[in-house]
Parts: C-alpha cells; sequence; structure tokens
C-alpha cells in the first residue's frame, strides 16, 4: 500500500469519525458532477463556477436531463423556471445557457453556477490560437459552425499543488509563437513538496479532447481524465507540427533517478467503441505495459519524437487495434469516440519524465476519408 493511498485512507477516517461525533450540517455549496442520458462530456470549472455541457449537434434540448452531483446535503435550484422543467429534466431551448444555486445543508452558504449546453460538432483541424479563460491559468478552445469546445487539461490538478505564482508557470500554456500564430506549450514541471509524498513528483503539460476531474485528481488521477468526444467521419491521418526538447534528468514516480533513461513526447489519437453516451476512456487506456483498452479500434501515435528546435512536421497513419473493424453505420450513429492527446512526457501520466521537458503543438489535422 502507497503512502497516498495510507494518507487519503487516515484523513478519510478523522473526517468520518468528525462528522460521527460532530453531526455538523455540511457548510458547502458545490457541484461536484453532472451526468444525463445524452451528455457526451461534462466539464466543470470550479474556479469560475461554470460548467460546460456538451451534447451531439441535433440533440431535442427542450427536456435536458441533468443529475448534479451536490457536496453531501446540498440542494440545487434553477434560478428562473421555464415551461417544462421538471426536474431533473431542464428546458433549455430558449436560452442555451441558465443558472442554477446550491444551498448547503446548513442553509448558510450559497454559490451560483453558470450552466451552459452546447451542441457539438467535432471539428478535424484545430490551432491554438483562442483562449477561454487566462487566469488563474490558460483555458484553451476550439470552435467550428456547430459550437465550442473547451481543451481539457492538467492544470486545474496542477492548481493543487500551490507551485504556479501566475499563469505562465502552469504545465499547459499559450505560447506566443507557433508555426502559424500562436500555439500550445507543454512543460513537465515539478509538483513540489505537494506532489512527492504522495507518489506524484512530477506533472506532465498535456492537452486532450475530453475533461479532468479535478475531484479525483489526488486518489485516482488517470481516472480523472476523461478522452475523446464523438465523431462521426473515418480518420485516415492525424498531421501537424511538434517542437521538442527533453529535460535532463529522468525520474520514477518516487522521484529516483534512472539512469540511462530519457525522456520522450506523446502525441497521439484514438477512435474506440463507446457502448454508452457518457463512456470515455481514461489514462490508463495505454498503460506503459500491457495491452491496451479493448474498445480501441483505431490507433495514430508517433513512434519516436526527436529533439529539434525547428517546427517539424508529424503525418501518423490510423491503424487498426484489437483485431476490430470500425462499423460503418455504428460511426454514422455516434457510436464511436475520437480522443487526440498530447504530452510533454510519455509516462506523464505514470508520474515518469524529466522536469523541463517541453512539447509545443501547432496546427493539427485529422485528415479522414
Amino acid at each position: 500500500m502507497n503512502f497516498r493511498t495510507c494518507a487519503a485512507g487516515f484523513l478519510l477516517s478523522l473526517f468520518t469519525a468528525s462528522c460521527i461525533q460532530d453531526e455538523v450540517p455540511n457548510v458547502e455549496a458545490a457541484i461536484d458532477g453532472c451526468t444525463g442520458a445524452n451528455i457526451q462530456l461534462a466539464s466543470i470549472d470550479a474556479t469560475h463556477k461554470e460548467i460546460e455541457i456538451y451534447v451531439l449537434d441535433g440533440t431535442d434540448i427542450s427536456r435536458q436531463e441533468l443529475n448534479f452531483t451536490l457536496a453531501d446535503g446540498a440542494t440545487i435550484q434553477a434560478d428562473e423556471q421555464e415551461a417544462g422543467d421538471q426536474p431533473p429534466y431542464y428546458n433549455f431551448s430558449q436560452q442555451p445557457l441558465r443558472r442554477f444555486t446550491v444551498t448547503s445543508e446548513d442553509g448558510n452558504t450559497q454559490a451560483t453556477y453558470i450552466v451552459r449546453i452546447n451542441k457539438m460538432e467535432l471539428p478535424t483541424h484545430f490551432s491554438f490560437e483562442n483562449l477561454r479563460a487566462t487566469t488563474p491559468y490558460h483555458i484553451f478552445y476550439l470552435t467550428n459552425e456547430s459550437g465550442i469546445m473547451q481543451w481539457a487539461s492538467g492544470n486545474p490538478g496542477y492548481k493543487l499543488s500551490g507551485m504556479a505564482l501566475n499563469e505562465t508557470e502552469y504545465p499547459t500554456v499559450q505560447s506566443p509563437i507557433g508555426y502559424s500564430g500562436k500555439s500550445v506549450r507543454l512543460t513537465t514541471s515539478d509538483t513540489g513538496a505537494f506532489g512527492e509524498p504522495i507518489g506524484m513528483p512530477i506533472a506532465a503539460g498535456n492537452l486532450f479532447i475530453g475533461s479532468f476531474d479535478v475531484q479525483n485528481a489526488v486518489l485516482a488521477p488517470r481516472e480523472a481524465t476523461h478522452f475523446g468526444f464523438p465523431f462521426t467521419k473515418m480518420p485516415v491521418r492525424l498531421t501537424g507540427w511538434y517542437k521538442y526538447k527533453r529535460g535532463d534528468v529522468f525520474t520514477d514516480e518516487d522521484k529516483n533517478v534512472i539512469d540511462g533513461e530519457t525522456d520522450m513526447g506523446d502525441i497521439y489519437a484514438l477512435l474506440y467503441e463507446a457502448p454508452t453516451a457518457d463512456y470515455t476512456v481514461d489514462g490508463n487506456a495505454l498503460p506503459l505495459v500491457g495491452a491496451i483498452n479493448k474498445n480501441i479500434a483505431l490507433m495514430a501515435r508517433i513512434p519516436d519524437m526527436r529533439e529539434t528546435d525547428e517546427w517539424t512536421y508529424f503525418d501518423l497513419p490510423f491503424e487498426r487495434q484489437n483485431g476490430k473493424t470500425v462499423d460503418p453505420e455504428g460511426l454514422a450513429n455516434g457510436k464511436y469516440k475520437l480522443a487526440i492527446v498530447f504530452s510533454s512526457s510519455i509516462g506523464g501520466g505514470f508520474f515518469r519524465g524529466a522536469i523541463g521537458s517541453e512539447l509545443c503543438i501547432d496546427e493539427v489535422e485529422v485528415i479522414c476519408e
């Protein structure tokens, strides 16, 4: 049993004992999660009290199911009632943005969240010109004619370490210099006194299509990353431009120096079967050793990433995985999801890598049939 599990168990025991002894009503007013039958992704920004809900383009949102996971004992209510509201079903057809107020169990704390429904079809070309937010960290977004979607990253988890003094010191930031315009810069960073005792001595800079569950960032960090969004085209190649510089000293999850091992960045895309609307693969999809996630049908992945100060073109073919053949009817009906992931350290999800490794990415495209 590692230190993180022991520490978490000890804290949980203290918390439970305290609750039994005091039986004090909870003072927290927060939304920790949101699910619904047709929700493909739900991204919660606890700092700005905003929730982005993503559904497929063409979805009827006049009866949108929203099952909120709240702090213990808390309640929630829409600030304004719309015709047809019957919780957990809410009418977003007149306005895709609505406000919900959470009240703590003790009744003394309230928090108002903005909930926005986004009808989205995933685009195939990705630049990194646009930021949805710049504080406390950079949040990128992608857009097409049907809507906008945030890129996800581990920045919210890194915020827990307290190591970043400003938005430019996070692992995932926008760089003013790209192959064309701006780009994204990913840096493997030190988590300091926060991360080392719990087996997370580094945080790789990463960016991916999906969402990051900050509630599980410490206890289950790989499960906190949810990769992918429905995709209805047949991908053939993943292309784009990168620059890469590896850090000097490679360490493992216990921050032991591993002599003779060097870091490498990672670029990959997965097309996988999604048995349910809310199913996503996570950070365990591509383990360091062993079999990949059984639902993956196609994968494009850079086989080797050399150090280069110049923008370098990559062109990666999608190759069959797990002996699977993509079902055209299932693809057309949104039964497959596409994940695109970039990381400054290929083993970053397992907290292996070199502090200072830096990967810059720009002008990425999914070429389809």
